[in-house]
């Protein structure tokens, strides 16, 4: 099957649902997703019973040194892999799941075991059982994968990838990661761009992570190092030229009245208001304006904006399309990145910011009077592009080359489902 793997980024409850506790059972893990806070965060436990490797959750860094480390030895892992022969492939023919028994059982068993997902005492047999179950999830969990154990097609498609395009993978980010390793602070928080996720870091920590939304492919998320420097509650939202040219312009040819439904309002350069009306829409005349949206509930940033100095002019921010977080594609914005949860990362930057704590921070949100507050200790924020890395033995995470940039095509989205 070659399929996209645009989707395979999980969405909030998709990770939520990874990382059961402990104590859970494999029998229990239906029980334990329904009653998924659906955060997205990766605080709870993995039950990695059935598996050779250590747990998916974790709080380690991605840019960490143990990362380096620990990413090194995947990579030598992988090398081995190789030298056997790599893995068969899973014939992808089948919906496999809990209760199952098929032949087909048997080479998902045995790819299983070569990533170290299903323990060698596990046993081959057509029996998809409870360890089989939870050594899927932990495939899943660490693919970005929704985890519910089931083989689906993207599921297949991404255990199909071989072991020696794998392994260069691995060692194409491994270089990224030795580059930037250990030199991003002591406080900082990071945007990885193909796991569309978020991580506010302290003392070597993750203390929050957050899943986001980040640039497509034709309005992609650049490499950034900056210092947020800036919360703005209630923003304004200003269209940048692109999506006035691409989006807006084509939206009013259709719909005169598509800037006042959306409280959009169109300023000249030298500041003077613009009735819409007035405007030939059937030119590009339009991208001279400046297109400013009022704050409120229909605001593109929703509650909050986080500003840093960028060349390209991206910033972080809420959204009103909270639905967006719980896609498998997380390839939706025009650059920026938006972050589920966002006010428990606002919250974290402004700690040392006097008067803006939670408390005053939602009331402030409430109020619908657009504040701009300057952040006191600025945090430092980097976007960076890794697409695979390890947080522990065994534990070897994969994403999409969403933006084609580890120069091997069966790593790029090729196709749309």
């Amino acid at each position: 099957m070659r399929t996209s793997r645009r989707f395979f980024l999980s969405g909030a409850s998709a990770l939520a649902a990874a990382l059961v506790a402990n104590s859970a059972s494999a029998q229990d893990v239906i029980g334990d997703i329904l009653k998924s806070s659906g955060r997205g965060n990766w605080d709870d436990q993995f039950d990695a019973r059935a598996s050779e490797g250590g747990k998916v959750a974790s709080t380690l860094p991605i840019f960490s040194l143990q990362t380096v480390a620990f990413t090194e030895q995947a990579v030598a892992q992988y090398q081995n892999i190789v030298a056997q022969g790599g893995w068969g492939e899973v014939p992808a023919t089948k919906k496999l799941q809990l209760g199952v028994d098929d032949p087909d059982v048997v080479p998902l068993r045995k790819r299983l075991m070569m990533s170290g997902d299903l323990a060698q005492s596990a046993g081959i047999s057509t029996a998809f059982d409870s360890y089989v179950d939870a050594a899927v999830k932990r495939f899943q969990a660490r693919h970005g994968l929704p985890a519910d154990g089931a083989m689906g097609k993207y599921t297949y498609t991404a255990m199909n990838v071989s072991a020696q395009i794998r392994l260069g993978q691995l060692q194409t980010n491994l270089q990224r990661l030795r580059e930037k390793a250990g030199t991003l602070g002591n406080r900082y928080v990071l945007v990885d761009i193909p796991a569309a996720q978020v991580e506010a870091v302290e003392n070597d920590r993750v203390v929050l992570r957050h899943t986001a939304v980040v640039g497509k492919i034709d309005r992609q998320t650049p490499i950034v190092n900056s210092k947020i420097n800036e919360i703005i509650v209630n923003p304004y939202w200003n269209a940048p030229v692109s999506i006035v040219r691409k989006d807006i312009i084509p939206l009013m040819r259709k719909d005169p009245n598509y800037l006042k439904d959306s409280h959009i309002r169109l300023f000249a350069p030298d500041g003077s208001e613009v009735d819409p009306m007035t405007v030939d829409w059937s030119t590009d005349d339009a991208e001279k304006y400046r297109f400013r949206q009022d704050p409120g509930a229909g605001n593109a940033m929703a509650s909050v904006k986080i500003n840093f100095p960028s060349p390209d002019g991206v910033y972080m921010h809420d959204t009103p399309q909270q639905s967006l977080f719980g896609k498998l594609m997380r390839f939706d914005s025009s650059g920026c990145v938006r972050v589920q949860n966002v006010r428990d990362l606002v919250t974290w930057i402004l700690r040392d910011t006097p008067g803006w704590d939670r408390q005053h921070f939602e009331g402030t949100i409430k109020t619908g009077e657009n504040i701009p507050v300057q952040v006191v200790n600025p945090v430092p924020v980097h976007f960076l592009y890794l697409s695979a890395w390890s947080t522990g033995p065994g534990v070897v995470q994969f994403r999409d080359d969403i933006y084609g940039l580890d120069g091997n095509d069966e790593l790029q989205i090729t196709s749309s489902l």
